[in-house]
């Protein structure tokens, strides 16, 4: 464990690579204004200029994507956001502020949903080289998979599909022009052609979900899959009100809210336990999916969604094309 300190000059110079006269964004809220703040103070050293926003200055969350921001984001280099989440603000805010930064092509963002001072001391502070070194393992055994199994003793039991068609990426903090990543970072992802089988979420869910609900040890969430979609009737949940708000999430959103956009493997090896926060925990060694967006500007996907909503599976044994990648969360490379 480091300190925000650490966490910050990690985020700072080796994802980010902030240099001089460089023009920097930053984006916070109340609830993270210590982290944003010791972002800003780092950066300043550094930058030409930083443009420092809060979210709570534009109104009441959820807030809508305001205009002041998209024209900073669009002169910047770099942007980072760090703030929590707010239920409807992903369609509101978040996904229209990463169309803007994907259409800047030299801008590098750090995407920060979700982080808190333990993040910051934890996963901000893992061994980056390492990082980088296991996602590439990860990334050669994955990139020409036709198909990869994921069992827990849970219950979980799927088979994602896969096609070249569709991008594998690396995601291990190595933020270049026109890309950006979660912060803390650590996962080799994609979007699967098709998933069948019976999914067993008992980590935690992202979006608004994993502020509210925390850990889902005690009440995992159930899914069939059929053809790459939710069955609505198979949802389980010993929380009923969760049950619920995420099968309205699922099936009222849009047409593609309750299809599978991503397959993720965690590759965060300097990650020692679950903390059943989203933004930490996907990296976490093992598998996260989610609902909605395919990311079509990393993965090259078809199609898109209003929703993404990530569920991280504990300790699965992984197989790709037969052969085992993962047992039971410890990696087999």
């Amino acid at each position: 464990m480091g300190s925000i300190e650490e966490g910050v000059k990690q985020a700072v110079e080796n994802c980010l690579k902030v240099k001089a006269g460089e023009s920097v964004v930053i984006i916070t809220d109340a609830e993270t204004i210590e982290i944003g703040s010791a972002i800003r103070a780092a950066i300043e050293k550094i930058a030409a200029e930083v443009k420092f926003f809060v979210m709570e200055d534009f109104g009441k969350r959820p807030i809508d994507y305001p205009r002041i921001i998209n024209d900073a984001i669009k002169a910047a280099d770099v942007s980072i956001y760090a703030a929590q989440g707010a239920k409807g603000e992903l369609q509101t805010f978040r996904m229209r502020m990463l169309k803007a930064i994907e259409a800047n092509p030299r801008l590098r963002h750090g995407h920060m949903i979700g982080i808190t001072p333990e993040i910051m001391k934890d996963g901000m502070c893992s061994d980056y080289k390492e990082i980088q070194r296991i996602s590439r393992l990860v990334y050669e055994k994955v990139r020409n998979a036709d198909k990869i199994r994921v069992v827990t003793e849970k219950g979980n039991d799927f088979v994602a599909e896969f096609n070249p068609q569709f991008k594998w990426i690396i995601s291990d903090g190595n933020i270049t022009p026109g890309q950006w990543n979660n912060l803390p970072d650590g996962e080799v992802f994609t979007c699967p052609v098709n998933v069948n089988g019976k999914i067993v979420i008992d980590g935690c869910l992202g979006d608004f979900f994993t502020q509210k609900y925390g850990s889902l040890e005690n009440t995992p969430v159930i899914i069939e899959i059929e053809n790459g979609r939710a069955v609505k009737e198979s949802i389980h949940c010993d929380n009923e009100q969760l049950r619920h708000e995420l099968t309205k999430y699922l099936f009222e959103i849009d047409e593609n809210s309750n299809r599978i956009g991503e397959f993720a493997i965690g590759t965060n090896t300097g990650l020692t336990k679950l903390i059943y926060n989203l933004l930490q925990d996907e990296k976490f060694p093992g598998v996260h999916i989610a609902f909605g967006s395919p990311l079509p500007g990393k993965t090259g996907a078809k199609w898109d969604s209003k929703a993404h909503v990530d569920g991280v599976i504990k300790n699965p044994t992984i197989y790709v094309d037969g052969e085992v990648l993962m047992n039971k969360g410890e990696f087999c490379l």
